[in-house]
């Protein structure tokens, strides 16, 4: 059931297999994953996340019941007749502790019945459609658990990291995909970040910085935002492997020289240095005289 529905999804949402690999030579391309515990980690917080909505599911129908039996002993107080009027008796009166009510369950349960007061004067029909609104979002709780867990599992099978010689490639996303792509050429910063459930885990971020870029932090929402200038390997477990391979291939590019594919000119300048002397001097004295000639060309 579960390749079928990930089959499924993956047709209505139009994701692509696989990206295409970044700028680079032939043979230079590394595939990376994120880790297993990475995984692990999504679908823990992924299951606190169902377990948190189940508990307040559990609590709104307890309070539904309390409710509903606090407005139907609101409207049979609100039928009752009134009392009648008792005529004073000259017996003295019992004493406060004789005639004090008992305490009741309601009394624990004060706010559904100050509401239960108000709601009593609504038609009966307006429970009903709370009822029904309850059962549809209960109903799309335990639909939404099979795709959200599988949309848990697409986006790590989905994770893709590429490196070559030249840049590097990430793609992730299910809901919306994304994909950035980072040349050597404006690469400037390398780094490991791990909080403490990734060391438990033995995973790891490398985070890549290029040229422009102000660590992509979102100031003020405690959440690390990426940005244009930045690229993130979210949940490697060889974050040690993967940044040496990095920083190597950086290493090696900026003493090749190389540059984008684009920035290469179609025709290469010719090497004057390769021509003989005589050659060179020959054909300057050619364009002198045709300068010549045509200098006399122009006054006549």
């Amino acid at each position: 059931m579960l390749d079928r529905l990930r089959q499924w999804i993956l047709r209505f949402l139009r994701v692509p297999a696989e990206p295409q690999a970044p700028a680079g030579a032939p043979g230079s391309l590394r595939v990376f994953r994120a880790g297993r515990n990475f995984y692990r980690l999504r679908v823990l917080a992924w299951a606190a996340t169902q377990g948190a909505t189940l508990v307040g599911i559990l609590v709104s129908l307890q309070f539904l019941r309390w409710l509903d039996a606090d407005i139907s002993a609101a409207r049979a107080r609100q039928a009752q007749p009134p009392p009648a009027v008792v005529q004073p008796s000259a017996e003295p009166p019992a004493p406060a502790e004789a005639v004090r009510p008992p305490r009741t369950s309601r009394d624990l349960r004060s706010s559904t019945g100050r509401l239960a007061v108000r709601a009593a004067r609504l038609p009966e029909w307006t429970m009903l459609l709370v009822k029904v609104a309850e059962g549809i979002a209960i109903t799309g709780f335990i639909l939404l658990i099979p795709a959200t867990f599988a949309a848990v599992r697409l986006d790590y099978d989905y994770r893709w990291y590429l490196v070559t010689d030249r840049s590097l490639r990430i793609r992730t996303g299910i809901w919306k995909l994304q994909e950035i792509t980072m040349s050597f050429a404006n690469l400037q910063q390398v780094e490991i970040s791990q909080g403490p459930l990734q060391r438990l885990l033995g995973i790891a971020d490398v985070r890549v910085t290029s040229a422009g870029g102000g660590g992509g932090k979102n100031e003020g929402s405690g959440k690390d935002h990426e940005s244009m200038h930045e690229a993130v390997f979210h949940g490697v477990d060889n974050a040690g492997e993967l940044r040496d391979l990095i920083l190597d291939r950086l290493r090696r590019y900026r003493e090749a020289g190389l540059g984008d594919p684009d920035d290469h000119p179609a025709h290469p300048a010719p090497d004057f240095a390769a021509v003989p002397a005589g050659d060179a001097l020959a054909a300057a004295k050619e364009v002198l005289a045709e300068a010549k000639a045509l200098r006399a060309a122009l006054r006549g």
